[in-house]
């Protein structure tokens, strides 16, 4: 359940729901399977699996919920094909081209004849709910998959007024100055093996893996006027992560001892006591590396008009 990526939303003026509340909310917005004809759907599932009904689990103010999204996968390419192929039948046997209206209902009954059959992909996305801090942070690989995951909360509340967590220094010049002044680098923070820079120019992105960030390639791409829009680097030890400039993070890993504390956890075989010891153990070193990261980018900025 250690989430991968983090995309983070500041609350505003949400009222406050209790357990219960919240809990008959998720159940009334379930997820359901896709129906014959259904593109996409989207619904709240159990956090520990098919063996749980439970789609709401809170520890200490800290709310983990879970939303399935199918979607069946019907190339573009396989519905033009089809749809040229019968195109040119009737137009051979009427003898003359179709207008674009008759082709453009071609196109759509070739759409719902092939969707049934296409192949259904189905993904989880959790969140994460700090009633305290107000936060929510959506373990998601893109942000339109994290607007998703909060479309189907607002949907769920009534309302959910977020916008995307700020700070004052944008992590863009904060991670530049990280990298051309070393002496001026946090003392948490370990440098890890990846960068991207990007330039005002016509020059396009550099991208470097496996690479010293402190070498004599990266200084002179700095000193060209390169601004570092990716970096990975580990927090304290807790926490490694690829920091974006729109302050997603991407591709964390927990450190070890904090996994192996959670192995050595007595759980009894139970699966829900074993994702809930995992979610508090992780959303502690999550708050602790927010905290001491939004310090470093200068503190929290004043957030923009919230989404309704």
């Amino acid at each position: 359940m250690w989430f991968k990526h983090l995309h983070l939303y500041r609350v505003h003026d949400t009222p406050a729901l209790d357990r219960d509340t919240l809990s008959e909310a998720l159940d009334a917005q379930a997820f359901r399977p896709l129906g014959g004809v259904e593109a996409k759907r989207m619904g709240w599932s159990a956090p520990a699996g098919r063996g749980s009904e439970q789609r709401l689990h809170e520890i200490q103010g800290h709310r983990l919920l879970s939303a399935l999204r199918q979607e069946r996968l019907l190339p573009a390419a396989v519905v033009r094909e089809e749809v040229e192929a019968r195109a040119s039948d009737r137009e051979a046997a009427e003898g003359g081209p179709l207008s674009r209206q008759q082709k453009q209902a071609l196109k759509e009954q070739v759409y719902e004849e092939f969707l049934p059959r296409a192949f259904v992909r189905t993904q989880r996305l959790d969140l994460w709910w700090d009633t305290g801090r107000g936060l929510i942070g959506v373990n998601a690989s893109s942000r339109k998959r994290a607007e998703d995951v909060l479309d189907l909360l607002r949907q769920t509340l009534g309302s959910l007024k977020v916008t995307p967590l700020a700070t004052k220094a944008t992590p863009t010049r904060a991670m530049t100055e990280w990298l051309r002044q070393p002496d001026e680098r946090p003392a948490a923070l370990e440098l890890g093996d990846q960068v991207e820079l990007k330039s005002n120019g016509d020059e396009g992105v550099l991208r470097g893996r496996q690479v010293d960030l402190d070498g004599e390639e990266i200084q002179t791409a700095l000193s060209a006027g390169r601004q570092v829009t990716r970096l990975a680097f580990t927090i304290d030890e807790a926490l490694t992560l690829v920091l974006h400039d729109d302050l997603a993070m991407k591709s964390m890993r927990f450190a070890d001892a904090l996994l192996d504390e959670a192995s050595q956890t007595d759980d009894g075989d139970d699966p829900i006591l074993r994702l809930e010891t995992d979610f508090a153990l992780m959303t502690q070193t999550l708050s602790n590396t927010l905290e001491q990261l939004i310090d470093w980018l200068g503190g929290e900025a004043t957030p923009a008009a919230p989404t309704p």
